[in-house]
């Protein structure tokens, strides 16, 4: 069954849901599930609507349809084909444990995405991902060579048409103007419950600071280090006798989760940019089922 989705962000106002459902009615589309809120701080609305064309509505239809509905209410929106996996691109530097999970969700369908290349600044994982029939990508990267380093990075964005950049513990800070480039299309997986422990070291830094919980936490990448909308974040507990390595150890599997589930948010378009925060709509019934269940 064909099912697409609308998203939609706009100033709030009195008959925003009207508007939609009404639109989508008269096109005969069934709607199936519907998430939306209402910031009363931001003055903004955020809706999610899945729904099927029952009488065969195309996408290029329900867009030149909707624009004199969004028009006068000011929205950003947009339809998509939920069956169209997006395209990402994962970048790694030496620990692997999250781009491992990622192949394997990947593989048995559990993850709606399609991985267009793997980039990393060393050649550990080129093997396993070629063996994945995925293009590896080599990308050196030092003080001197960084601006060339991101121009081959963003040439690979281009030539592969990717949607998304993951950076499962890519261990190198993007520039600035990479930022600005792809805001909001970069997620970083940071091995902390932030706002705490920031930067490098984290696990130590919890360590020292003999904490009970931690935890990991997937931002969206901005300019300013680790302070980007957070996407999901979960924890682990802790006692006193664990050691720092013990920390590094119980943190891979928190860390691998919560970047798959950000991924997931962003890639079934439930996650929303709302200031320094985001919105993220919960998951729409059948979503985490996977091809290879058992």
């Amino acid at each position: 069954m064909t099912r697409y989705c609308l998203t939609v962000t706009c100033p709030t106002r009195r008959g925003i849901v009207s508007a939609i459902s009404g639109f989508l009615a008269e096109h005969a589309c069934n709607i199936t599930d519907s998430a939306q809120f209402d910031d009363e701080q931001t003055g903004r609305f955020f809706m999610r609507i899945s729904f099927s064309p029952e009488e065969g509505a195309t996408l290029d239809a329900l867009r030149a349809g909707f624009a004199a509905v969004a028009e006068p209410l000011d929205m950003a929106w947009a339809f998509h084909d939920e069956a169209v996996k997006m395209k990402v691109i994962i970048m790694v530097s030496r620990f692997g444990h999250c781009l491992n999970d990622l192949l394997y969700r990947v593989k048995i369908g559990a993850l709606p995405i399609e991985i267009s290349a793997v980039i990393s600044n060393h050649m550990d994982y080129q093997k396993q991902v070629v063996n994945a029939d995925i293009p590896f990508h080599c990308i050196k990267v030092t003080k001197d060579n960084k601006p060339e380093a991101e121009a081959a990075i963003m040439k690979v964005v281009a030539e592969t048409g990717a949607e998304l950049v993951v950076l499962a513990r890519y261990m190198q800070i993007l520039s600035d103007e990479m930022c600005r480039t792809m805001s909001g299309r970069i997620i970083n997986i940071h091995h902390s419950f932030l706002p705490s422990f920031k930067g490098a070291n984290p696990y130590k830094q919890a360590y020292e600071r003999g904490v009970k919980l931690i935890g990991a936490t997937s931002h969206y990448v901005t300019a300013d280090l680790d302070e980007g909308p957070i996407i999901e974040q979960d924890i682990v507990r802790i006692t006193h006798a664990q050691s720092a390595s013990d920390y590094v150890s119980l943190g891979r599997d928190v860390e691998a989760s919560v970047l798959a589930r950000a991924i997931h948010a962003h890639a079934h378009h439930r996650a929303f940019l709302n200031g320094n925060k985001t919105v993220v709509f919960p998951a729409s019934p059948g979503s985490f089922s996977s091809e290879r269940m058992g």
